[in-house]
């Protein structure tokens, strides 16, 4: 079981919160058939294949975000929502404030940041990208 990370910061739309997952969080190695109803740990790197069949289960899948710049994290969350999961998705690690709203658009419903990220970029910071559909211009496209 990999590790909870007792200080975190939870951005939602609604701002800054405590971290209320408290059942822990397993690897995608590990296996998923016997783990119950879980949260799961996944890099950004991961095979979805391989999760297809256990999705029902997990109620949490936090992604790792190594990199600012690494976008496979939006990829991984849009692909789990196509795929029907229905839980919680949240982006770990570094993402900034000015990709909240990509974030959410892409599936994640919260980010996990460090204090010391949410020190350097504040809520407010946060909260302005919060209403995260009013800049979707595929949405008005479509519309």
């Amino acid at each position: 079981m990999t590790e909870r990370m007792d200080s975190v910061v939870i951005m939602r739309d609604d701002g800054f919160g405590p971290e209320d997952w408290a059942q822990g969080l397993v690897g995608a190695d590990e296996d998923l058939a016997t783990a119950g109803v879980c949260g799961l740990d996944l890099s950004p790197d991961a095979d979805l294949a391989q999760l297809a069949p256990h999705l029902a289960r997990i109620r949490l899948i936090r992604i790792s975000f190594r990199s600012f710049a690494d976008g496979r994290g939006f990829t991984i969350a849009r692909r789990l929502r196509a795929m029907g999961y229905h839980g919680r998705l949240r982006a770990a690690g570094h993402v900034l404030a000015d990709q909240y709203a990509m974030a959410r658009r892409a599936g994640f419903d919260e980010v996990e940041i460090t204090p010391q990220m949410a020190a350097r970029q504040p809520e407010a910071q946060w909260l302005a990208r919060a209403d995260w559909r009013a800049g979707d211009y595929q949405a008005r496209l479509k519309g």
